[in-house]
């Protein structure tokens, strides 16, 4: 299988449904350790993006992920914007010029996308941040041949319940310092929705 535009939308979509329906969620988690905004800046951030998608037309998945990638940036407040946007801006550029992202060419543009975020957030694996996330997804993926949505969501949430028992010590959540063990991280939540969203879509495809 290999990833087209439409795909891309159908993702942004169900990404979006996932923000919407977890906003309290994410709001709750982000309350003892962060700012308390992650739910309504994820849940505005990725109504815009489906807005965004879904109405453009687009020749390239590069052209549609860099389009994420600036709504992102410009929509979402707080740390989230820029690193999500980093994100996608990093996986758009690692595809440029193809019609359709082979699976290689996923792998490829996802451990792209763990650097940039790592290089935005100064960030690394095991320090309660997104990268928790995003990084076990990455090297999962490397393992696997082709796309595998079950591997996708298991990876994803084991990844983000494994954050509850890390100590923060990047961003707001350090300031808590051991009084942010036992607490899931909102960002690798966000990323888990994410994630999920894409093993929903890859199914239906299949």
């Amino acid at each position: 299988m290999e990833l087209d535009v439409q795909l891309i939308v159908d993702w942004m979509k169900k990404t979006n449904e996932k923000m919407q329906e977890n906003k309290p969620y994410l709001t709750t988690l982000d309350q003892p350790i962060g700012d308390g905004d992650h739910g309504i800046n994820m849940a505005r951030g990725f109504q815009e993006v489906e807005n965004k998608v879904t109405k453009e037309t687009y020749e390239t998945p590069a052209d549609v992920l860099k389009d994420i990638a600036m709504t992102l940036m410009s929509k979402v407040g707080g740390a989230s914007g820029p690193l999500f946007g980093t994100a996608f801006l990093k996986l758009s550029t690692a595809v440029k010029g193809s019609e359709t992202i082979s699976y290689e060419a996923f792998v490829n543009g996802i451990e792209q996308a763990v650097a940039g975020v790592k290089q935005r957030g100064k960030a690394e694996a095991g320090e309660k941040t997104m990268v928790d996330v995003w990084y076990p997804v990455s090297e999962a993926l490397t393992e696997e041949q082709d796309f595998s949505a079950e591997v996708l969501a298991e990876t994803a949430k084991q990844a983000m319940e494994n954050t509850k028992d890390m100590l923060a010590t990047k961003g707001r959540a350090a300031y808590f310092k051991d009084k942010s063990q036992g607490h899931i991280d909102p960002g690798s939540a966000s990323s888990f929705y994410l994630f999920e969203a894409l093993s929903d879509v890859l199914k239906e495809r299949a």
